[in-house]
């Protein structure tokens, strides 16, 4: 099981230790840093910035949502970014939900995802390929060329320019739902998992019973070496009051959904109750310690030693260790690597 840093995206501004902790990995024997978007800070610039200081760590998106690119653009990023770290380049991309995609991209929500994602994973494959001029003429929300009413009718298939450095770069895909996970195991080349219990893998739907060699399994998962169990599940409470809370709207929620797969629908509808009546901290505090605390690392070096061993039983392949302090990391090297 190899382990990778999510640095996340940015809060108010750019967070001034993420170089540090990106090298620090790097040096611990990491195999991968990540950075990710939300509706503020880009996934791509802070990566290429850290690309450009570090040598040897792979770099991934977790995750790019598809809304902010169309898929040519963001294949453009990936092969860009892909040929200046020497081919160190891992796309993670997400859809996202209607909350973010209408309310900050100003765009509809696909009524199909299914078919959204796919004819975008499509699109980008085709880009890094270069066998010939990019084409989905039936495609339904992201045709090439573009022949819609609106269009000129000079439009024609183009070829990538700049050679790719690899066409089989990494593709991987948040995804949350039962159908969603099982048709990432067929396109893409890893899944990045929002939320992972690995006394719970049934709640991701039947879609990873059979996955094929070197298919990646990568889940988000915080971490802290500390004493008191409760107060360091305070971080991941707060993250998650947010993420159920107001991460959707009170009737679309995919991460509220998911924590009621999980074993806590009672839970998570309270907690978007509070959250959307403008009881945050209370929302936080409604989380249940028990579900936090399934779904990370929390606590003294013999208990998370003990707790990475139900990790390593599962699909799991990378962890992508949310971790506040150098100290963290360096335990879960030790315990990992």
């Amino acid at each position: 099981m190899r382990l990778g840093l999510a640095l996340g995206y940015w809060g108010r501004g750019p967070s001034p230790g993420h170089v540090e902790l990106a090298r620090e990995a790097e040096r611990l024997g990491y195999g991968s840093v990540w950075t990710a978007e939300s509706w503020g800070s880009d996934a791509f610039t802070p990566l290429t910035w850290i690309a450009a200081q570090t040598s040897t760590i792979k770099l991934g998106t977790a995750v790019a949502q598809m809304a902010a690119r169309s898929p040519t653009t963001t294949a453009m990023h990936a092969l860009t970014l892909d040929h200046l770290s020497g081919g160190r380049m891992m796309l993670g991309l997400g859809l996202s939900g209607p909350q973010v995609v209408e309310g900050w991209y100003g765009r509809p929500f696909p009524k199909s995802p299914l078919t959204a994602t796919r004819e975008y994973v499509d699109v980008v494959r085709q880009v890094l390929r270069r066998q010939a001029p990019v084409e989905l003429d039936h495609g339904r929300f992201h045709p090439h060329p573009y022949r819609g009413p609106d269009a000129t009718g000079l439009g024609r298939p183009l070829k990538s320019i700049t050679h790719p450095l690899r066409a089989d770069l990494p593709v991987l895909l948040g995804a949350e739902g039962p159908r969603n996970v099982a048709q990432t195991v067929r396109i893409a080349d890893g899944w990045l998992p929002l939320y992972w219990s690995p006394n719970r893998p049934d709640a991701y739907g039947p879609g990873l019973g059979e996955l094929r060699e070197g298919f990646m399994v990568a889940p988000l998962v915080s971490a802290r070496v500390c004493e008191d169990v409760s107060e360091g599940l305070l971080p991941v409470k707060a993250m998650l009051g947010f993420y159920i809370g107001g991460m959707g709207h009170a009737t679309r929620n995919f991460h509220a959904d998911l924590m009621g797969r999980m074993g806590y629908e009672e839970e998570a509808r309270r907690i978007q109750e509070l959250f959307l009546a403008g009881r945050r901290e209370e929302a936080v505090l409604a989380v249940p310690d028990a579900f936090a605390d399934e779904i990370s690392l929390v606590g003294p070096r013999e208990r998370i030693a003990e707790r990475l061993e139900l990790w390593r039983k599962g699909p799991v392949t990378d962890l992508l260790v949310v971790a506040p302090d150098p100290d963290t990391l360096r335990v879960l090297a030790e315990l990992t690597l």
